[in-house]
């Protein structure tokens, strides 16, 4: 999905966030639970966006529909690397409503994992402010 990865990779978020369906779900490549809703969505893609450093994505594809993406990413967290990837459903208004990140390697998982549970009161008090 050319316009997600452009607004994200011009540190673009109130753009990456416009492409989210109000019933987006996120799936994180660090916790069990998906996180239903453009609000959640968007409060951990700022977060996420002050924990990576050097993110840049390194290959995109898409199926013949249109609809399903797979945006490869390298990061940093801290003093480990990682290498991920966005997983992009888009629904028939052309906006993100499915959004699965998975990350390897394990260690790079962790750092992640740690340096967004230090965040999550923060992205739950933004969730709940974009919400209302």
């Amino acid at each position: 999905m050319r316009a997600f990865r452009e607004a994200v990779e011009a540190g673009d978020l109130d753009a990456a966030e416009a492409l989210l369906a109000e019933d987006v779900v996120f799936t994180s490549p660090v916790v069990h639970k998906p996180y239903p809703g453009k609000a959640i969505t968007a409060a951990i893609l700022h977060a996420v966006a002050e924990v990576f450093e050097d993110f840049r994505y390194v290959r995109e594809m898409s199926d013949p529909s249109g609809r399903e993406h797979a945006l490869v990413f390298t990061a940093r967290v801290g003093d480990r690397e990682l290498t991920g990837c966005d997983f992009l459903r888009v629904n028939e208004k052309g906006l993100i409503d499915d959004f699965m990140v998975m990350v390897r390697p394990l260690s790079g998982a962790r750092a992640l994992a740690e340096a967004m549970g230090a965040r999550f009161e923060q992205i739950a008090k933004e969730a709940e402010a974009r919400s209302a």
